[in-house]
């Protein structure tokens, strides 16, 4: 069993920054390919950002690239998602979510694939 908790959100304006952090609990942190989503209102949950295991390498939707970067510090049992030049689109709940299957041909991007999540945390971005 792995617990997520997910901290860091708020309210900030279009152009702002937050970073958002995501503890997990237990001894398997470093095991778990580490991702996440986000669910603006009225719309489905969509991926935003994974990285693997070791933190060498990441997958980030098109809409974040160059805005928004995954990291993780294992020995916290941490991942963090700094978001820069948020944008009112931004807007959603941000959930952690962490993947246990060990052999992937790539890191994973859709919901199904992970096995563990956070309860969210609420990011608004004001324009």
């Amino acid at each position: 069993q792995v617990q997520l908790i997910e901290s860091g959100g708020g309210l900030v304006q279009a152009g702002g920054s937050l970073r958002l952090s995501c503890a997990a609990s237990g001894r398997t942190f470093s095991s778990l390919t580490m991702g996440w989503f986000r669910q603006a209102p009225g719309k489905e949950r969509e991926f935003v950002a994974t990285m693997s295991r070791s933190g060498s390498n990441t997958k980030y939707t098109d809409s974040v690239k160059g805005r928004f970067t995954i990291s993780r510090d294992n020995a916290k049992n941490t991942v963090y998602l700094q978001m820069n030049s948020l944008k009112p689109e931004d807007t959603a709940v941000y959930s952690c979510a962490a993947d246990r299957t060990y052999f992937r041909s790539s890191l994973p991007s859709q919901e199904n694939q992970y096995d563990y999540w956070g309860q969210g945390t609420q990011v608004t971005v004001s324009s």
